[in-house]
This record gives structure tokens, sequence and C-alpha cells, in this order.
């Protein structure tokens, strides 16, 4: 009889490690989403949050993470009597704890510090934080070249062009198109944008986001800024940078060779695709995505930028070309006319004529470490308050 060979033991799945910085909100849950779905290939050991404590419990519980922290110190004693052995701390300190992936998923540049920490590990870093690059791209990919640390990013469009783009043909690109859905507001009267709610400005028709990030979808200040995330991340100058409206949100990004060819990315709105790419990079995962069907879709819909009806996107390129003092206010004084529309407090259009105003008022500074920046950050924030 033939011998046969003892059957070998298969090696253990090394399940990597995941840190989640801003685990309440929509990219966190996302994240965890998949992570729940994969535990022989994830495992959570940090997860943060701003104030929301109870589902950061709640969260903590299911995924038993080596360390919890919460923005709001306040909650610190309550967050230990919901978490006995758990270990507790500020957001910057978890962000110092190792992780094989850092996913930073904090709203605004308040999630720079961290994410600035986070490099250090040396490892990779799932950045859905567009605000650390607009506000410090170049300290951020210095530091990520320094560490060795792999960034991949998060939001949809870039994500699509990380997919697609092929760096052996870098010389060869001609420009890269963002796609935009166009929000809310893409059909509705000019003549009735100061009548809008903040109820119907959050009410995104294709992403389900926070408060935040739907109304600068809603002013198009979104794709600004991710105009100046693609510039830092892909090395393009904004002329090579453009914008498309999409409506349906199938075709994410689209990169152009000078021979002609485009390349895209396609998929369901489902914020869950480009964060298992991250976390599975370089391979990918199955999750339950509705699966891309484009004859049920039938059309596919496409316009050019109306800078009168979005005038944030012409703003942003004005900023990008004068350099990223101009990108810190750019964002800066937007964070603050968003929360201010938020509580009722301006109109809708006075968000873009607010940034407008304050970055006309602005004079051009050097950004040669993290100190400048979040003193800038401070001082632009205090002008802009005071003009709100």
């Amino acid at each position: 009889m033939p011998q046969t060979k003892p059957q070998q033991a298969s090696e253990p799945t090394v399940r990597k490690r995941i840190s989640i910085l801003g685990a309440t909100g929509s990219i966190g849950t996302s994240t965890l989403d998949i992570i729940g779905r994969n535990p022989d290939q994830f495992e959570v050991v940090v997860l943060t949050a701003n104030g929301n404590l109870e589902k950061l419990v709640e969260l903590a519980k299911r995924f038993n993470p080596k360390v919890v922290a919460l923005g709001d110190v306040s909650k610190f004693a309550e967050l230990k009597a919901a978490l006995p052995g758990t270990e507790i701390t500020t957001v910057e300190e978890a962000a110092d704890v190792e992780a094989d992936i850092t996913v930073a998923a904090i709203v605004g540049a308040a999630g720079l510090p961290a994410v600035m920490r986070s490099i250090k590990h040396g490892k990779a870093l799932a950045l859905a934080n567009k605000e650390a690059l607009v506000c410090a791209g170049s300290l951020v990919l210095q530091a990520c070249q320094k560490y060795g640390t792999k960034l991949l990013p998060v939001d949809s469009e870039h994500n699509a062009v990380f997919q697609v783009l092929a760096t052996e043909h870098q010389a060869a690109l001609d420009k890269i198109t963002l796609t935009a859905s166009g929000g809310p507001f893409l059909n509705r009267p000019l003549e009735t944008f100061k009548d809008i709610t903040p109820a119907e400005a959050v009410a995104h028709p294709k992403w389900n986001m926070g408060a935040k990030i739907s109304v600068d979808s809603a002013t198009m200040m979104n794709k600004g800024l991710e105009l100046m995330e693609a510039h830092f991340l892909f090395g393009l100058p904004p002329e090579k940078l453009d914008v498309m409206v999409h409506p349906e949100s199938i075709v994410h990004a689209l990169v152009h060779y000078t021979d002609g060819s485009v390349l895209a990315q396609l998929g369901m709105p489902d914020m869950r695709i480009p964060i298992s790419y991250a976390l599975a990079w370089p391979n990918r995962l199955p999750i339950p995505a509705e699966k891309l069907d484009l004859t049920k879709i039938s059309s596919l819909n496409f316009r050019s930028m109306d800078e009168r009806r979005f005038p944030a996107v012409a703003l942003a390129r004005h900023a990008m070309a004068a350099g990223q003092w101009a990108m810190i206010t750019f964002n800066a004084a937007n964070e603050l006319a968003v929360g201010a529309f938020l509580e009722e407090r301006i109109a809708f259009p006075a968000i873009t004529h607010t940034v407008e105003r304050v970055l006309a008022e602005s004079t051009p500074q050097a950004m040669s470490s993290m100190e400048d920046v979040i003193a800038l950050d401070r001082e632009v924030r205090q002008r802009t308050s005071a003009y709100l």
C-alpha cells in the first residue's frame, strides 16, 4: 500500500490588531460590522469616542478591546464603572497603543493629534479623517515615510483611486476625477437655498453619515476637502484633479491616462466596501454589501460641476493653490460655519460666504511644524467665531 504523509496541522491565522479612533460614528460602526463578521481575521485593541459613552460601552462589551478612550474626561468615572478591568485613557494616549491598522475616523481637525501619534507605530493607517491631510498633509506624509507607515485611504473616492491607480504608470497619468452625488439639493431652485433647514441638509439621498459630513456634502465643501486630500495622497497638482457630479454614486472615481484610457472603480454606495479593502489590503474580504447589477440600474448620469450652485469647490481650489495655510483656514472656518448653521444661527448659503470672507482676510503663513498648524487653526477659529 502506498505510504500516506501525515496531515500537517494548519497554522492558526494571525489576527490583525485594529485600533478605531472614532468608533461610535458611521465609519467606526461600519468598521466594527466588518470585524464582527470576521473574528478569525481581526481583533479590536482600541476603541475611542468623543462623548457617546453609552454606545462606546456597548461596543466595548461586545469587542473587548484592551483600551477604551473617551474625549469627554468628565465621564471617566462613569466609564470606568461600566467597564471594570478595562484600561481607560485619553484619545491621544489610546493612539499610542500599538496596532496593525489604526482606523482614523474622528471627524474634523480634532482628530489630527491622534493621527500623528498613531503613525509612529510604523504599521498601517486607514485614513477616514480627511482633515488630517487638509491641515497637515506634508507633515503627515513625512511622518509616514519616517516610520514606514502605509497610508490606506478610506474615503470612497480616494479608496477607488487607490484600487485602480497603476503606480508603475504614474508618468502616464493625465488626471483624476472624483465623483460627487450632488447631495440633497442638486435640483433645488437656487433662490430657495436661504430657506434650507438643518434637517433638510443632513438628509443625504445616498449615504448615511453624521450631521457635519452631511452638511459638507450638501454645500459640496466635502468635495473641496477631498480635492485637497487627493492632492497629498496621489501627489498631483490642482490642475490634474477634477470633480464630476454623478447622482447614482456608483462610479466613485476615474483615473485618466495620457493614451486616452480611463480606469474607474464601481460599486454600490456602501462604506463597508472601501473600509473592507483598507482592512484586508492587499487582499479582499467578502462582505454582505448589495452586489452591483448594472442591468437593474439601467443608466448612469454625469454632470459637470455647477459653480453657481456649489461655489465651495472653486473656493477649495483657490485655497489649495494658495498653500497649506489656506487649506487650514478653509477647514477651520467651515467647521465653525457648519456648527452655526446646525444651531440655526446662520442660513445655509452663509456657510460658504463665511469661509470665503475668512480666507479673504487671512495672510500667508509658513506651516513647518504641528505647533504652526495648531496655532493657525486656533487663530482662524477665533476670528471665525467673532465674525459669526
